[in-house]
């Protein structure tokens, strides 16, 4: 069995459901966080930097964020990177992506969406800003594109969510699937592995946490130190140490054999950028993660969900 087979990748999902090569195009919405303008909190998570996890999106210039919106899609319909597809998805990012008024949020979203080779909108958000005025408004998208929600989750255990200044609880992340999962919207979380204080018992519960909810999709990152964090003042000041490359692969090997066999696995390493990371080094070297996971699974005869038990 090849590695390709041995998990549900997001390529090769995209590329059934659409027929062939689907791309993303990541777009900063320019949307801000609850969590950063005092609504629930001030200075946002403590490993989110100052752009919100978009450190890799190209900004375009323009008057104002629908201008703006509309640039970075003709630029990357003006760039090379169209070539390497026909169909893309409109990829809000950074921040919250549902934070705004509704008719904001609709002239956002219908800002990226003009050109015809755009088959689907995914949206990037919190629990505590998806509600049933949001979800509907989503929904009136699918009559023509494919809709998918990004829900952060980072851990179910609720004092590692206060640690880490996350500002909602878990019980919020299950309403909004459950408000998700009434229109029929796809679902996609977020897992950290190595957060502060947390060890491989956080990690199975989790899992199990994930695996009671209807979801169509998960991201699994480990925990990196960026600059200008509180994260990053934690690891100056030796409270806090980041996980080995060995610990990684090794709660990935359990994420993936223990999650339903249904859901797509979008992503099994973060990507964070050079200029800005402090540590663990060895997350500069993503070849390090498809590499060591891929040997791990082929040696051990390892597949996605082998050990996953339905509720």
């Amino acid at each position: 069995m090849e590695n390709e087979e041995r998990y549900k990748h997001l390529n090769k999902y995209l590329k059934e459901k659409f027929g062939e090569r689907t791309l993303k195009i990541c777009i900063d919405g320019g949307f801000t966080c609850p969590n950063r303008d005092g609504t629930c909190g001030t200075g946002g998570c403590i490993f989110c930097s100052e752009k919100g996890s978009g450190e890799l999106i190209s900004c375009a210039n323009g008057d104002n964020s629908i201008d703006k919106i509309k640039n970075q899609v003709i630029n990357y319909f003006d760039s090379y990177k169209v070539e390497r597809a026909n169909k893309f998805i409109a990829y809000f990012q950074n921040f919250t992506n549902t934070y705004d008024s509704l008719e904001n949020l609709k002239a956002k979203y219908d800002a990226a969406l003009i050109d015809d080779r755009i088959v689907g909108l995914e949206v990037a958000t919190r629990p505590d800003c998806i509600n049933e005025d949001i979800v509907k408004l989503l929904k009136s998208y699918t009559e023509k594109y494919y809709v998918c929600v990004e829900l952060g989750l980072q851990t179910s255990n609720d004092s590692t969510g206060r640690l880490i200044n996350r500002g909602y609880t878990s019980s919020q992340f299950t309403k909004a699937v459950e408000l998700l999962n009434k229109y029929n919207i796809d679902v996609v979380t977020h897992i950290m592995v190595g957060l502060p204080g947390e060890d491989f018992d956080d990690v199975k519960n989790t899992v199990a946490f994930v695996n009671m909810h209807n979801i169509q999709g998960i991201k699994i990152h480990s925990t990196y130190v960026i600059k200008n964090t509180v994260l990053a003042d934690m690891y100056f000041k030796g409270e806090y140490e980041p996980i080995s490359l060995e610990y990684y692969l090794d709660a990935l090997t359990y994420i993936v054999t223990h999650i339903s066999p249904d859901v797509v696995i979008h992503r099994i390493s973060g990507d964070s950028p050079k200029d800005l990371l402090v540590a663990p080094e060895w997350n500069l070297h993503k070849k390090w993660v498809l590499n060591g996971f891929d040997k791990i699974l082929r040696e051990q005869d390892l597949w996605h969900g082998k050990y996953y038990k339905s509720l």
